[in-house]
């Protein structure tokens, strides 16, 4: 499953590396790419991971995961 994302609050290398290694510590992400352009992310993983838990992790490395 790949689902893709907006993050707030990126603005530059080392926020994309912060939202990355967040995201990489959820269990089942296999893949994580980060675009600080466009403000995204996608996720790729075995399992369905449910927003509110995007949003945490996201939240812990501070940042905020854009409706």
């Amino acid at each position: 499953m790949t689902k893709t994302i907006q993050v707030s609050g990126m603005s530059c290398g080392h926020c994309v590396k912060r939202v990355e290694n967040a995201l990489k510590n959820i269990p089942g992400v296999t893949k994580v790419s980060v675009n600080l352009d466009s403000g995204s992310a996608s996720i790729t993983s075995g399992r369905d991971i449910a927003s509110a838990e995007l949003a945490s992790a996201i939240s812990e490395a501070g940042f905020t995961l854009a409706e």
